[in-house]
């Protein structure tokens, strides 16, 4: 009736199969594994903002503070969550198109993590529904193993924890 695993598990498996080179542990939590040339589909649905009720609601009524959170961890921390809301803020006051911004986010998530570009076109997700579109990627980070609230310092700094470094010497050789 159930399957039993040896030592190896499905990911194990699939990893063999489809990889010669080890996957790179982005956030403590091993990256899904695909063939070659695919993508892989979001771990959540476009439509599953109540899956984390406190962030559909923060999203809900300030939409730039889960902007900054998502684009702080895909830019890899070379600007601040705090930065990236207010351009998004002030984007959003002066055009009302905040979406034409957050669209280019979820492009990098996409190509950072080889998601699949559904249920349409980026651009399209956001101008129709921005508010599951950023509750989605921010679900998708979350389950990447990143904790949002720490941003990219923190999460780094988790990461590498323990992690010794050899130390720096300074200067060379000296008569």
């Amino acid at each position: 009736m159930y399957s039993s695993y040896s030592s190896s598990t499905a990911t194990d498996i699939d990893y063999q199969k489809h990889s010669a080179d080890p996957p790179q542990l982005i956030s403590g939590n091993p990256p899904v594994q695909t063939p070659p040339g695919t993508e892989a589909p979001w771990s959540t649905g476009l439509f599953s903002c109540f899956d984390d009720v406190p962030n559909c609601c923060i999203t809900c009524w300030c939409p730039c503070i889960t902007f900054g959170q998502i684009a702080e961890i895909v830019d890899e921390g070379t600007i601040s969550w705090g930065a990236s809301a207010a351009i998004y803020t002030l984007i959003g006051f002066f055009t009302g198109c905040a979406c034409c911004y957050s669209c280019f986010y979820r492009m990098k998530l996409r190509k950072q993590y080889k998601l699949s570009e559904s249920p349409c076109a980026d651009c399209c997700v956001h101008w129709f529904c921005e508010s599951c579109a950023l509750c989605q990627e921010y679900r998708e980070l979350k389950n990447r193993g990143f904790n949002m609230s720490e941003g990219w310092k923190g999460n780094s700094e988790r990461q590498n924890y323990g992690i010794t470094m050899a130390p720096v010497v300074e200067g060379g050789m000296a008569k």
